[in-house]
């Protein structure tokens, strides 16, 4: 017999509706063979180049979870390694042309909105942002001290 979410806590209602979301981002990226780990990536490397370490650090992932990231990406042909030219122990991670047509197409921000917030009116998204924005505010990762960390610009 399913519960009653109106009875569960805040905290589980916001880990929920996370969770459904991200589900249905999942399976739209999945006609990319992507999910939303892989997007903040793609939308770091279309400013510009970086390393593993950087990419990682960037996106509050372990290196290791990184490479494993890289390594399907680069499989799919979205990003390319190269050798640091002073570093031989570092790669430079780089966008290819099919990575940025991905990012274009499947990152639309319109069509991400959509999935968030339907069902809800202009009001009540509104409503939403203001109040999540308030929860992030006051539960700040570590992260958030570090302006070169911080969440890339246009993705949702």
């Amino acid at each position: 017999m399913p519960q009653d979410p109106s009875r569960w806590p805040t905290g589980r209602l916001l880990s929920s509706a996370a969770r459904r979301v991200e589900r249905e981002f999942n399976a739209h990226l999945d006609a990319w063979d992507l999910n939303h780990a892989s997007m903040p990536v793609l939308v770091y490397l279309s400013a510009q180049d970086h390393s593993q370490r950087e990419l990682a650090a960037a996106t509050g992932v372990t290196e290791q979870t990184m490479s494993r990231i890289l390594a399907r990406m680069e499989r799919l042909e979205y990003v390319s390694r190269k050798p640091h030219p002073q570093d031989r122990r570092r790669h430079v991670i780089s966008m290819t042309p099919a990575g940025a047509d991905v990012l274009r197409v499947a990152v639309d921000r319109e069509r991400s909105e959509a999935m968030v917030t339907r069902g809800l009116d202009a009001e009540q998204v509104r409503l939403l942002r203001e109040l999540l924005l308030a929860v992030i505010a006051a539960h700040p990762e570590p992260a958030d001290d570090h302006p070169e960390t911080t969440d890339p610009p246009g993705l949702s």
